[in-house]
């Protein structure tokens, strides 16, 4: 028997806000600050500055998600993954549309505190940001229907946050930073590629061209697999600056990765592949703090 949730309650606002996946947001921080420490540049203040600007960014995009699927029709009764709150009544479209500026607006107000470390420049990443939350989703081209997602994740959740977080702190960009912001939006792309294995049927019918649907579903798997092959094998880049731990720890997480994507392979379809996806962001936590901690050793 289904929880019964109250329209616009507390709870509802939880559960729209999707914890769980704030941690694709903050890993990138933690990696970009890990670099910070190791370069002895750290700074706490913009680093949770960074924390909350990319957070409360997270649960921007989920709120908008959420609602510009729902007024798409998208989020249908056939829908695989996790149920959306506005799909499922929890919350009016209006109050969505109010959660949205509230939440996008409290992430500008942290953003701003870092203008006094890096400069105005910083206007322009962060409105890009606010920009891009909307556009995944919504306008004449929304870029996720039309197999943009990967890009923008590798780009949002890899260069954005890590070089970002790092560029405030230390005010350079270095080779290092690139390859963690690599990394990081590769391993992150992985909880992507396998909700979109998953929904690929119902995406195909509602018109959302990812490019698992437009590739078809063994590109989709082996994508997957070399996502987080690639994140990990890019680490072996930290041997050439000395960096050994922070090169070696990530190949841990190689072996979770293979067997998560072998179950994968086995389930193919169908909503067992929802445990695919907690396995992926466990996987995905793993890589992160390997990588933070073999910086900090």
């Amino acid at each position: 028997m289904k929880e019964e949730i109250k329209q616009n309650t507390v709870r509802a606002w939880l559960l729209a806000a999707r914890p769980k996946t704030l941690t694709a947001a903050l890993i990138p921080v933690v990696v970009g600050s890990s670099l910070a420490v190791a370069d002895g540049r750290f700074l706490w203040i913009p680093a949770l500055a960074c924390a909350l600007f990319a957070g409360l960014m997270q649960i921007a995009a989920n709120f908008i998600n959420d609602l510009f699927d729902y007024l798409k029709g998208s989020d249908r009764d056939d829908r695989l993954g996790p149920e959306r709150a506005c799909a499922q009544g929890w919350i009016s479209p209006r109050a969505m549309r109010l959660g949205i500026v509230v939440t996008i607006a409290l992430a500008c107000l942290s953003g701003c505190s870092l203008l006094w470390y890096a400069g105005p420049m910083l206007i322009v990443v962060g409105v890009i940001c606010v920009l891009f939350a909307f556009l995944y989703t919504t306008g004449p081209y929304p870029l996720s229907y039309n197999g943009w997602g990967d890009a923008l994740v590798v780009l949002f959740f890899g260069f954005v946050p890590v070089g970002g977080t790092y560029y405030v702190q230390a005010l350079a960009w270095t080779p290092d930073v690139t390859v963690a912001s690599l990394v990081c939006g590769l391993v992150i792309d992985t909880l992507l590629v396998v909700n979109n294995y998953r929904d690929r049927e119902a995406d195909a019918r509602s018109g959302k061209r990812t490019v698992v649907v437009r590739w078809g579903e063994p590109f989709g798997r082996y994508l997957y697999l070399s996502l987080g092959v690639t994140a990990a094998l890019l680490c072996l880049w930290f041997l050439r600056e000395g960096r050994y731990y922070a090169a070696l720890l990530p190949l841990v997480y190689l072996g979770p990765h293979l067997l998560t994507w072998r179950k994968m392979a086995a389930i193919r379809t169908g909503k067992p592949l929802n445990a695919i996806l907690g396995e992926t962001s466990r996987n995905m936590m793993l890589l992160g703090a390997l990588l933070a901690a073999g910086m900090l050793i």
